[in-house]
């Protein structure tokens, strides 16, 4: 039967190991879990950063300043 998991090993300092030993103790859950949360939290905020990026390029291309983005946005809700 082959794994549904890969394993990392990772390095931290020893302020950093005590946090993850607090966390764990604090949320009951494992270490495995909490690094999971991190990554996914990760990975959704460089997404959202990919998609800002994007937008302001996009905006840039046709002549929209930042405070315009609101106004537009809104006028299109209604």
């Amino acid at each position: 039967m082959s794994r549904t998991t890969t394993t990392f090993t990772i390095s931290l300092t020893p302020e950093m190991a005590e946090k993850v030993q607090e966390f764990m103790k604090k949320e009951d859950r494992t270490r495995s879990e909490l690094f999971r949360e991190a990554l996914r939290r990760y990975f959704e905020d460089q997404e959202w950063r990919e998609i800002k990026k994007y937008g302001q390029m996009r905006a840039r291309e046709r002549g929209i300043s930042e405070d315009q983005v609101e106004d537009i946005v809104d006028a299109i809700r209604e």
